[in-house]
């Protein structure tokens, strides 16, 4: 069975605003993945668009926030962007080259630069191995040092990520959570990568830990000068680490531009809506608050995706989709009256 032809968006997205000297590490282009699901007393098929038409670059250096409701793709954007999943209309580019056209030895080699932190680190690490053994399987596989020098590499990962190199010895169970997930990030790590995808690293861990492993993946970005996609729903710490947000709802980016910017001043009633449910990031609510729930992916309103629980809808958002469009200098917003005061 075959995937649907994903359509064309309305009008050519505009690249990513902003100067930036160097070319895209990583670039999605008109990226959707879409999903077989049955339905209805005679099971016909009908496909979800988990993604749906996503342009996205990031540069050397650069941690792009992804943040929206669950359900809204962002996961499945983070394991397209990794080769994790295939598209199924688009592409994704790393280092200029598309995914698609690496193979064999190439593909391998390209695993190597490339990485995933998941949200659970207990279910993502084997408890039944030693956490040595499983930081050494990506310096063994991918030949990163030679053999005589593996154990004191582990060591060495093991301090970058604040453990102690004892840990190599011990299995899973037999840390914290947040240990954990540094024993993940340090597996991540070991490869020598140039660009993560952390998939809500944090959600899993204490309040109290979080703060931990959000600054430990700051100074790590800064001193290993990583290209870093960090999905989450918490715009607390989205907004402490991202040089970049992108904003999804319903499988498509809805604003794009500047942390600063975009949590100061919104350009789409979306991103206004998930900061003033948030509490402390705004003194009051301006608007009234976001009503209803996502709609169905697999039958999503006509024209703004949005405009059913929009408070600022007017009759012309159901007739076309808006595409994401510059706002100003340094943003993109998909909203055909993207909010004043930018």
């Amino acid at each position: 069975m075959s995937a649907p032809v994903v359509p064309a968006p309305p009008a050519p997205a505009s690249p990513a605003p902003g100067p930036h000297s160097r070319a895209p590490l990583v670039s999605a282009k008109g990226v959707s993945r879409a999903y077989p699901i049955r339905r209805g007393l005679f099971a016909r098929t009908a496909w979800l668009r988990a993604v749906d038409r996503v342009d996205l670059d990031v540069f050397p250096g650069e941690v792009v926030g992804v943040v929206g409701e669950s359900g809204c793709g962002k996961s499945t954007l983070g394991r397209l962007l990794l080769g994790l999943a295939r598209p199924t209309g688009g592409e994704v580019s790393f280092a200029g080259e598309p995914l698609s056209a690496r193979s064999g030895a190439a593909k391998r080699a390209l695993r190597s630069r490339m990485q995933v932190v998941f949200q659970d680190p207990f279910s993502s690490l084997d408890p039944r191995r030693s956490v040595g053994a499983q930081i050494a399987d990506g310096l063994r596989i991918h030949q990163v040092v030679p053999n005589a020098e593996i154990k004191a590499e582990v060591a060495r990962l093991l301090a970058l990520v604040g453990l102690d190199p004892a840990a190599a010895a011990r299995k899973p169970h037999e840390y914290s959570g947040g240990q954990r997930q540094r024993i993940a990030i340090a597996r991540a790590l070991a490869t020598r990568p140039d660009f993560i995808v952390a998939d809500e690293p944090v959600s899993a861990l204490d309040a109290s830990i979080q703060a931990q492993v959000v600054n430990l993946l700051a100074d790590l970005r800064a001193e290993l000068k990583l290209a870093l996609v960090f999905i989450s729903h918490d715009l607390h710490v989205v907004r402490h680490l991202s040089d970049r947000i992108a904003v999804m709802y319903l499988g498509r980016i809805v604003e794009e531009g500047p942390a600063g910017d975009v949590f100061s001043r919104p350009a789409h009633p979306y991103t206004r809506a998930l900061i003033e449910a948030t509490p402390s990031m705004t003194a009051r609510a301006t608007e009234p608050p976001l009503a209803g729930e996502l709609p169905d992916p697999v039958q999503p309103p006509s024209g703004c995706t949005f405009r059913t629980r929009c408070p600022l809808a007017e009759a012309r958002c159901a007739q076309a989709e808006p595409p994401l469009s510059p706002v100003g200098d340094k943003r993109r917003a998909a909203c055909i009256k993207p909010l004043t005061g930018l």
